[in-house]
């Protein structure tokens, strides 16, 4: 016989909202608990970065660039005159000495020139020859005269004396002694006027022959000017050195002031580096340097600092005081260090790649053996090429990475395997 069940419709659908909402509230927490999940750190691999301890102790600063060789004795040697180029003698490349002869020119019109001022200048040297027996004649006439009055004197002088002698004994008259004395003042008189014309003579005599002189000397000096134009007309390289360029050509007219060659001298080279701006503000004269030339290093020092800038780069010059190496020439590409300062006592780590002096950056931090590296906030202080200072971020111990991370800046953790 069939017996009834009561109905559970109503207790489904109780069960069904319960499941329901214990699947909701677990859907719900899942959901809230990935969300609160750190995204996962990706994976380096340890080979491909480079890292560093962080250090206390001193610090040498330094800066570094790129530069030449270039000769300290370099010589242009321009033409003096309108001239035409008649001979090129030596090419580039020649061993020259002071007296070599590197091109000959020609200038007829200097020619003219010089043989005119020759002739001017004898003329003037006779013209002084003549003046000078005139004005010596005149003077000596002078005092001829003089001599004479003084003679005249002298006598009257001594007859006097004579006659106040003779009068004192009654020999002879007052009249006479009045005469004798009245002749023996006007020829002290006389004698006092003739002295004052020969010493008028003689100041007129040196006047006129100094300025006939400095006629001769102005003479002379344009006969010497262009001499020295006309001599060169053979184009010398006045050092000992290496013709390093000759601009011009055979036949070529050229004018005061076109350069001709350049001769410098290869024994004494400096070399000029171009110092980031940025960096040349500690670069000063006198700080030691070392310079790479590819075959050897030599010490120098710095010896001059361009005031300029040029293309974000300041040039130094640094004085070589050791023996250059074999091949050393002018033109030659070479690196240049400049010691700025020793620091005594600073933290401070291998440079990274992106790490500025007094800036503040992110790097990476190694942590839990070096199986991951974090992301800290570094203050760094001063920069050397190799080393930077550390002021804060950072202790002793610490080891970090200092390779471009720049692909991972979206992530503060990474691991390293």
């Amino acid at each position: 016989m069939d017996i009834q069940r009561p109905s559970n419709a109503r207790a489904k659908k109780i069960r069904r909202i319960i499941y329901a909402a214990v699947a909701f509230l677990l859907i719900g927490g899942v959901s809230f608990g990935l969300s609160r999940l750190r995204p996962a750190a990706p994976t380096v691999d340890r080979a491909t970065i480079w890292t560093d301890d962080v250090k206390r102790g001193p610090m040498l600063r330094e800066v570094r660039g790129l530069g030449t060789l270039v000769p300290e004795d370099i010589r242009w040697i321009p033409a003096q005159t309108n001239a035409t180029v008649e001979r090129i003698v030596l090419r580039p490349g020649a061993i020259v000495h002071p007296h070599s002869v590197i091109l000959e020119l020609s200038d007829p019109q200097l020619q003219r020139d010089l043989l005119d001022a020759e002739y001017q200048l004898k003329g003037a040297e006779a013209d002084y020859a003549n003046l000078k027996v005139q004005v010596n004649s005149q003077l000596m006439n002078q005092k001829s005269v003089e001599a004479s009055v003084r003679s005249d004197y002298e006598q009257a002088r001594l007859q006097h004396d004579v006659d106040i002698k003779l009068l004192k004994e009654g020999i002879q008259s007052s009249h006479i002694e009045d005469l004798s004395r009245v002749k023996e003042e006007q020829l002290k008189i006389r004698l006092q006027l003739e002295e004052e014309r020969t010493r008028v003579a003689t100041d007129s005599a040196a006047a006129q022959l100094a300025a006939q002189e400095a006629k001769v000397e102005q003479q002379r000096a344009l006969y010497n000017l262009k001499k020295s134009q006309y001599d060169a007309l053979h184009l010398r390289a006045g050092i000992e050195g290496v013709l390093q360029l000759v601009p011009v050509e055979e036949g070529q007219q050229v004018s005061p002031g076109t350069n001709l060659a350049r001769v410098a001298d290869p024994k004494r080279l400096k070399a000029e580096i171009k110092i980031p701006e940025t960096l040349a503000k500690d670069v000063a004269i006198g700080q030691k340097a070392t310079i790479d030339t590819r075959n050897g290093i030599v010490n120098g020092s710095v010896m001059r600092e361009d005031p300029s800038v040029q293309n974000g780069t300041v040039t130094v010059d640094v004085r070589i005081t050791d023996p250059l190496p074999q091949g050393a020439r002018p033109d030659l590409s070479v690196d240049g260090t400049i010691e700025l300062e020793n620091l005594k006592d600073v933290l401070y780590v291998g440079r990274p790649v992106n790490g500025q002096s007094d800036s503040k950056i992110g790097i990476f931090k190694l942590v839990d053996d070096g199986a991951e590296a974090v992301r800290v906030n570094v203050m760094l202080g001063r920069a050397s090429v190799n080393t930077i200072e550390v002021k804060e971020g950072l202790k002793v111990g610490d080891k970090v990475i200092l390779s471009d991370m720049s692909q991972w800046d979206a992530f503060d953790r990474i691991r390293l395997k």
